[in-house]
C-alpha cells in the first residue's frame, strides 16, 4: 500500500480519503479548515507541502482553479515539494486552461500529472461509486488506476491533459439543462392536473426519460433516495452546478461554440442562488419555478 497525500477534504475530498484509507492506503490530510483533516480520520499535517513531501501519490480536491494554482504553482507549492516521479491526481473541477498549465508545470518537474474530475456527488464519493474522468498521459491514468479505483467504480480516460475538466463541464452542462428542463415538465403537469407519480411512470418509460428524472427525481416520492425527498438537502449543491455551468460557458466563448440553453441554464441557476437557496441541492430548482420557497433542510438524524 502507498503513502498519500490528500490535500482539500471537504464534503468531497473526506469520503474519498475515508475510502483510501478503507483500500490500505496511508494518508496525510491537509485542509485550510482546522480539524478537517482530523475529522477524515487521516494523519493531520500543517501545509501541503508536508503532506505530499514523502508521498507516493497526491490527491487534491479544491474549490477552483484559483486555488489550484495556489497550491501547486504558489511559493512553497506542492510542485516544488513532491519527489521526482511522485503521482499527481487533481480531482477539483476546473477551467480547463488551468489544468494544462499545471499539468505542463508538473511535467517540468518530472512528475506524472493527471486532471481526474469526479461525477456522482458526496453519496458517490461516501459510497465509493464515482465515475473519474481522467485527461493526461495515458502511462500516468493507469499508474493512478489503483487509487481512484477504491474510491470510486468507473475510470475513463479522456485523453490529453485537460480532457478531464472539458468532459466534466459538459457532462454538466448536459445535466443542469436537463433538470431545468424536467422541472418545467412536473410544473407544468402539476399545474395541469397531472399527479406527479404518474407523469414519472409515464415518461421514465417514454422518450423524455433522463437520468435527472429516474435517479434524480425533482418531486418527493418517485425515487425515493433523491434530495427531493428530505428538502433538498444536498447532493450537489446548486452553487456547485452554477459554478460548473459558468465554467462551460467560459470554454464555450473561448472555443466559439454556441451554447445558447447552456447561457438560459447558468442564469437560471444564477437567479436561485442570488435568492439564497445556492446551498440546496440543485434539484431544488423548481421550487423556484413554482415561485414558492424550498422548506428548509432539517439536520440529518
Amino acid at each position: 500500500m502507498a503513502n498519500v497525500g490528500f490535500i482539500g477534504l471537504g464534503h468531497m475530498g473526506k469520503p474519498m480519503a475515508r475510502n483510501l484509507m478503507k483500500a490500505g492506503h496511508r494518508v496525510a490530510g491537509f485542509d485550510i479548515v482546522a480539524g478537517a483533516a482530523a475529522a477524515a480520520g487521516t494523519r493531520a499535517v500543517e501545509s501541503a507541502s508536508e503532506a505530499v513531501r514523502k508521498a507516493d501519490a497526491v490527491i487534491t480536491m479544491l474549490p477552483s482553479g484559483t486555488e489550484v494554482r495556489q497550491v501547486y504553482l504558489g511559493e512553497g507549492g506542492l510542485l516544488l515539494a513532491a519527489r521526482p516521479g511522485t503521482l499527481v491526481i487533481d480531482c477539483s473541477t476546473i477551467d480547463v486552461t488551468t489544468a494544462r498549465q499545471v499539468n505542463i508545470a508538473a511535467a517540468a518537474r518530472g512528475l506524472q500529472m493527471i486532471d481526474a474530475p469526479v461525477s456522482g456527488g458526496v453519496k458517490g464519493a461516501e459510497d465509493g461509486t464515482l465515475t473519474f474522468m481522467v485527461g493526461g498521459e495515458e502511462s500516468a491514468c493507469e499508474a493512478a488506476r489503483p487509487f481512484l479505483g477504491s474510491m470510486g467504480r468507473n475510470v475513463i480516460h479522456a485523453g490529453a491533459a485537460g480532457n478531464g475538466q472539458v468532459a466534466k463541464i459538459c457532462n454538466n452542462l448536459m445535466l443542469g439543462v436537463a433538470m431545468i428542463g424536467v422541472c418545467e415538465a412536473f410544473v407544468l403537469a402539476e399545474k395541469l392536473g397531472l399527479a406527479d407519480q404518474k407523469l414519472f411512470d409515464i415518461v421514465a418509460k417514454s422518450s423524455g426519460q433522463s437520468w435527472a428524472l429516474t435517479s434524480y427525481c425533482p418531486v418527493p416520492g418517485p425515487v425515493p433516495t433523491s434530495p427531493a425527498n428530505r428538502a433538498y438537502q444536498p447532493g450537489f449543491t446548486a452553487a456547485m452546478m452554477l459554478k460548473d455551468l459558468i465554467l462551460a460557458q467560459q470554454a464555450a466563448h473561448a472555443a466559439r461554440a454556441p451554447a445558447p440553453l447552456g447561457a438560459a441554464a447558468a442564469a437560471t441557476y444564477s437567479l436561485f442562488a442570488a435568492m439564497g437557496h445556492g446551498d440546496l441541492d440543485f434539484s431544488g430548482i423548481i421550487t423556484m419555478l413554482r415561485g414558492g420557497r424550498p422548506a428548509e433542510p432539517q439536520p440529518a438524524p
